[in-house]
């Protein structure tokens, strides 16, 4: 399953490194953000709870980004 969030992040460079922290994440099968639109699209790993898998996609973009948003 595919999904999509609002964001809020600063520069381009910040969205590269908020893909690479949700690609990290147990639960996301692939995650793409696009800077110019604000948008991160999420799939989801066979099984997976969106909303547990989304909070922990928050918490370690939040490592590598602390003033980022995701609007769940």
């Amino acid at each position: 399953m595919k999904k999509t969030y609002g964001i809020e992040v600063d520069c381009a460079n910040c969205a590269n490194k908020m893909e690479e922290a949700a690609n990290k994440t147990e639960g996301v099968k692939k995650a793409v953000v696009n800077f110019m639109t604000l948008k991160m699209i999420v799939e989801f790993a066979e099984g997976a709870d969106e909303k547990k898998v989304m909070k922990e996609v928050l918490k370690n973009c939040r490592k590598v980004e602390d003033d980022c948003e995701i609007f769940l």
